[in-house]
């Protein structure tokens, strides 16, 4: 997820909750600025990866990974 225009960070997390609340089963919040990913998953806390060069979909897309290097 991308910050929009004006959206702070606290904001950002908020809405992951409430996606991962509706149902969505993986997603990750991005901070180029930090250079870290969040990842929330249904039924579990907050996964921190600092400065990841790949991040993968897990059971949810099988196979899916995704390279870093350029967001940062």
């Amino acid at each position: 997820m991308r910050s929009s225009s004006g959206d702070s960070i606290e904001k950002l997390r908020e809405k992951m909750w409430e996606y991962i609340n509706n149902g969505v089963r993986l997603g990750w919040l991005i901070d180029p600025k930090t250079k870290s990913v969040e990842r929330y998953r249904q039924g579990q806390e907050v996964e921190i990866l600092p400065s990841p060069t790949t991040i993968s979909c897990e059971d949810v897309l099988p196979g899916f990974e995704w390279n870093l290097n350029k967001v940062w």
